[in-house]
């Protein structure tokens, strides 16, 4: 009786459904004894839980990406595979189990367990002992950068967890030796909120699930947290104290600039999470080439003394350009080496000139025990060396990794055939194989794909090459800095920014006062970021910067303390159902935040669906089950979309759904959308002010009427996380403005005219 009346309230009512079934369990309303004062009486009828009804999203969503195209932006004119990738067989399948609650149930695992690891000894023993189990270690320890790194420098950072769970278990029982997996943190956080419309909490939290015998590892970025810019410190610790929560076990702690301030800031909020600390060194130029003096190895050996009198466990080298060559690992790590003989030793790199394999096997002969390898078909190139290559070099040595390469070429099947679907996001495109010119523009391997990236999404791929030659005379304008991100997103903002306006490099010295100069290189030179290593370039800086603002010391220790109470507060009263995870994600990332509870209350678990579904949707005709939870799939068949427009320009997309017909109106944003050519600035006008570059308005700083001087900022602009503050080239009043926010704009639209 109780699933006819469900039924029926479903088919007829469409908005009091969640009040009608308090109704219907309310004990008086089942015993009979109503009167008119039923309602008022028992005002518990009007807590509403959260509507989950996760089928009807799921299919307005699938009719939104079939009406209006892809949710995320496809970088390239690919299409994902019509490929469902094997997964290799394991004894047991955990792949049904899914996490979403709170608290971390880990252990929470049915039948055997996969074979015991480093985890093991970490929960029981703490990280001091985890440390020296570690340098005790007899043989070459593996850390498997798949998860992370690895399809952030080659696919975007684009792989959703649908499909890291997918062979989450069968590395569980394959890979126990590793000494880590790298899963979390870096630019995964507010990819998978912004793009791949995820929590990155419920994919750790869910990978933990699956894999509880393999250390976690993270990419923390200091006192930047997962972030581009500095944070208050209580964020940062209550960032590393969720994080350990939910399932992380190791931080690799680095700061953009090697600034010590900050790294040690972020080894305290790790260590007093529990957390096992691993500093992190970024490395630049080549210790090995006596004609670079900068960073010489005295540079390098200075610096680890004092993160290991900060107290790291773990020593960390992290090349993120790819420029240790063998000879200069030999020197550095011997150094690091014969001055720490008790700490561990991890080196981390990218291929990008091809070199990888034989500068890890170089860190390993010299002392390091631990290197950072991805599986085969996801290595290489700007990702990280080759890990079957890596395992059959060492087999039979005294540096045996202990793993056995007939699962390593399993693993790499999946990946294989995994990787086709993203094809869209493929850094193959235009990158066919790796290019020892890294060695010249020191692009860390991380960045060089989203450079990619952008590069195509502001019309500059044509001169790509001329990005990367403009990258390196940028990072000398700036003072030949260390480069990882946020400092090498200034690099790549301020070369890019040359690229479009065809600027040279004594074009940017010589008319430095009157440029527009990207938002992240004035931050940067007003020391929002930290202190470079023998400071700030002269006069450079002053010339940018005239009389704004400067920093000094550690940024975030001049920032107030983030009141979450309010913040909690505040983002309840917008979405009611959010959680304190949420909360964290909105200390770091508050309008990426906001669109993506907006986002998932309005298309319900898109992670669920498979890949190619989610980024293209499915064919007209096309059959697919959707799992939204254990016990609960969806058989879906897409059967037409409708040709004419409703009255309000919505189209009908019909679906069967668990032999049911179902259709969902959408608006069709091209067809409604009305045709408006915006006015281009005038370059002969001296006061009309035109776009530098392509984005959309996020900030108009100045009124009609107001009058302005020259330099005054007078709009923000954005495309693809690189903002943009436009100044006034003359003063003078505001005339006309001819933006609004959130508009879109191409290069050289009429922002304003100054009279």
């Amino acid at each position: 009786l109780w699933s006819i009346i469900l039924s029926e309230l479903l088919s007829v009512f469409q908005t009091n459904i969640p009040f009608l079934l308090n109704v219907l369990e309310n004990q008086k309303f089942l015993s009979g004894t109503l009167d008119t004062y039923f309602i008022d009486e028992n005002p518990q009828l009007f807590h509403l839980p959260q509507s989950l009804n996760r089928a009807q999203k799921l299919l307005n969503y699938i009719g939104t990406v079939l009406v209006n195209g892809p949710s995320t932006p496809l970088a390239t004119k690919l299409k994902p595979a019509e490929i469902s990738p094997h997964i290799p067989e394991i004894p047991i399948d955990y792949s049904t189990r899914g996490a979403s609650s709170e608290s971390d149930s880990e252990g929470d695992v049915p039948g055997p367990e996969p074979p015991q690891g480093f985890r093991h000894i970490l929960k029981a023993q703490g990280p001091e002992a985890f440390a020296k189990t570690v340098r005790n270690h007899k043989g070459l320890l593996l850390m498997d950068t798949t998860f992370r790194d690895a399809h952030q420098s080659l696919l975007a950072t684009r792989v959703r967890s649908h499909d890291l769970l997918s062979i989450s278990p069968y590395v569980a029982h394959n890979f126990s030796q590793l000494y880590s997996m790298e899963n979390w943190g870096g630019a995964t956080f507010d990819v998978a909120l912004r793009f791949l419309h995820e929590c990155p909490w419920e994919r750790l939290e869910d990978m933990r699930k699956q894999i509880p015998n393999i250390p976690f590892q993270m990419l923390l970025r200091g006192a930047n947290a997962v972030g581009y810019t500095n944070y208050p410190d209580n964020v940062v610790f209550k960032f590393c104290e969720l994080s350990v929560q939910v399932g992380m076990d190791i931080f690799r702690v680095f700061d953009s600039l090697n600034y010590l301030p900050n790294l040690v800031l972020g080894m305290e909020a790790a260590g007093k999470a529990g957390g096992v600390v691993e500093a992190a060194i970024s490395y630049t130029g080549d210790v090995s080439d006596p004609t670079r003096k900068k960073y010489d190895l005295k540079y390098y050996t200075n610096l680890a003394d004092e993160l290991v009198k900060a107290g790291t466990h773990i020593l960390c080298i992290k090349d993120m350009a790819g420029l240790l060559k063998p000879a200069a690992a030999r020197l550095l790590i011997t150094a690091l080496r014969d001055k720490h003989p008790d700490v561990p030793i991890h080196i981390h790199t990218h291929d990008t000139a091809g070199a990888g394999v034989a500068s890890m096997l170089a860190c390993a002969e010299a002392g390091a025990d631990v290197v950072d390898v991805a599986v085969d078909s996801m290595s290489g190139m700007t990702s990280q060396p080759s890990m079957g290559a890596i395992v059959a070099c060492l087999q039979g040595s005294k540096l045996d990794t202990g793993l056995n390469l007939s699962n390593v070429s399993e693993y790499s099947a999946y990946w294989e055939q995994t990787r086709t679907l993203y094809a869209p996001f493929e850094c193959t495109t235009t990158m066919k194989s790796g290019n020892a010119d890294v060695y010249l523009s020191e692009i860390p391997g991380g960045q060089y794909t989203n450079l990619q990236f952008q590069a195509y999404s502001l019309g500059l791929e044509e001169f790509f090459e001329d990005v990367k030659k403009a990258y390196r005379e940028a990072n000398l304008l700036l003072g030949d800095i260390i480069k990882v991100t946020p400092s090498s997103k200034v690099v790549g903002d301020l070369a890019q920014f040359m690229v479009q306006n065809k600027l040279s490099a004594d074009d940017v010295l010589s008319k430095a006062e009157e440029l527009s100069f990207p938002k992240s290189v004035i931050e940067f030179l007003q020391g929002f970021i930290g202190e470079p290593y023998q400071g700030f370039p002269e006069p450079f800086r002053s010339k940018v910067l005239k009389d704004m603002p400067r920093v000094s010391g550690r940024p975030g220790a001049s920032l107030a303390l983030l009141d979450f109470d309010k913040l909690k507060v505040e983002l309840k009263e917008k979405h009611p159902f959010s959680t304190d995870r949420d909360v964290m994600s909105a200390a770091l990332y508050p309008q990426v935040t906001d669109d993506y509870l907006t986002f998932h209350e309005n298309f319900g678990p898109v992670d669920k669906l498979d890949t190619r579904i989610f980024l293209t949707g499915p064919k007209v005709g096309e059959e697919f089950e959707v799992t939204i939870e254990k016990g609960k799939t969806l058989g879906i068949k897409t059967l037409a979309m409708a040709e004419d427009l409703t009255p309000n320009g919505e189209r009908e997309v019909f679906f069967e759904m668990n032999g049911q017909l179902r259709s969902v109106f959408i608006k069709d944003k091209e067809a409604v959308k009305e045709l408006h050519i915006h006015p281009k600035a005038d370059k002969n006008v001296k006061g009309q002010v035109g776009a530098p570059m392509p984005g959309s308005v996020i900030d108009i700083r100045v009124a009609v009427g107001d009058r302005v001087e020259k330099g005054a900022a007078l709009v923000v602009l954005s495309a693809m996380k690189m903002e943009m503050v436009v100044q006034a080239p003359v003063a003078g009043v505001i005339k006309s403005l001819d933006i609004k926010p959130n508009m879109k704009l191409e290069g050289d639209d009429l922002l304003m005219t100054i009279e």
